[in-house]
């Protein structure tokens, strides 16, 4: 059983990091995912080794998608409104686990003035780790996500792309990502794996999941070749954030008056 934390028991692991906000809602169950990726990649062994989590959970922000398509009304508010309800209650970083959301990352983060990490960056970084020397990666997001070129303009021009043509976007992608929301799984998994198949046979030699829906019901087996969980490597890079700032903690406590 851990022992409450004192300055005399002093622990990197368990010094009290700041506590995380997780700018969430879209959706709600991806939300909950990331939570659950968070802490499969915590190094914990009791209840208070894990991570300060303050969630806002927002699932009436307007569609992105449909904001990019000019078809809706901008997320930006409301999304400005959830992180300072964060803010107030503490938080020192913020996530926020959606991948089209990250095309207002700058002006959001502009508004609030906090540290945020960005979701598209840590998969990209996982990417390129995991993906032969001249391969080509396939990409399964949004419509939004992948007309404005989020990853593909961050990424840079070395990067070579697998993506869905229009027709596999209308029958498979976005179809798959709205049955998740939805809470069909099985007819989610059903579309999304017709698509990384096709992006497998063009040549794709990994696949990122750029949607927080999609890592919901396609997996390695699913897709026929290794993915990249865009949520699992947002969930990596925030563990990884606060052991840091544990262990900057813990100097500080060690440092002389």
């Amino acid at each position: 059983m851990c022992a409450a934390f004192s300055s005399s028991t002093l622990d990197p692991r368990r010094v009290e990091a700041p506590p995380i906000g997780i700018l969430g809602g879209m959706g709600p169950l991806a939300t909950l995912d990331f939570m659950h990726k968070v802490l499969a990649a915590t190094p914990a062994r009791c209840d208070q080794d894990h991570l300060p989590l303050l969630v806002s959970s927002i699932p009436q922000i307007p569609d992105r998608t449909a904001a990019y398509l000019g078809e809706g009304v901008s997320p930006l508010p409301a999304l400005v409104a959830s992180g300072r309800r964060l803010a107030e209650a503490g938080a020192r970083l913020l996530v926020m686990p959606c991948n089209t959301a990250h095309l207002w990352f700058e002006p959001l983060q502009a508004a609030l003035g906090l540290p945020m990490l960005h979701l598209v960056d840590a998969a990209l970084a996982e990417a390129a780790r995991q993906t032969p020397t001249e391969g080509a990666i396939g990409l399964l997001a949004t419509r939004a996500t992948l007309e404005s070129g989020l990853y593909v303009r961050r990424a840079g021009a070395s990067t070579r792309w697998q993506l869905p043509t229009p027709d596999e976007l209308t029958r498979w992608v976005m179809p798959g990502i709205q049955a998740v929301k939805a809470g069909d799984l099985a007819q989610g998994a059903a579309c999304l794996g017709q698509a990384a198949r096709a992006l497998a046979d063009r040549g794709a030699r990994t696949l990122v999941l750029g949607c927080t829906e999609i890592p919901l019901v396609l997996d390695a087996d699913r897709a026929g070749l290794p993915v990249i969980d865009a949520t699992a490597a947002l969930a990596r890079a925030t563990v990884a954030w606060a052991l840091a700032e544990r262990a900057r903690m813990r100097m500080r406590e060690h440092a002389p008056a």
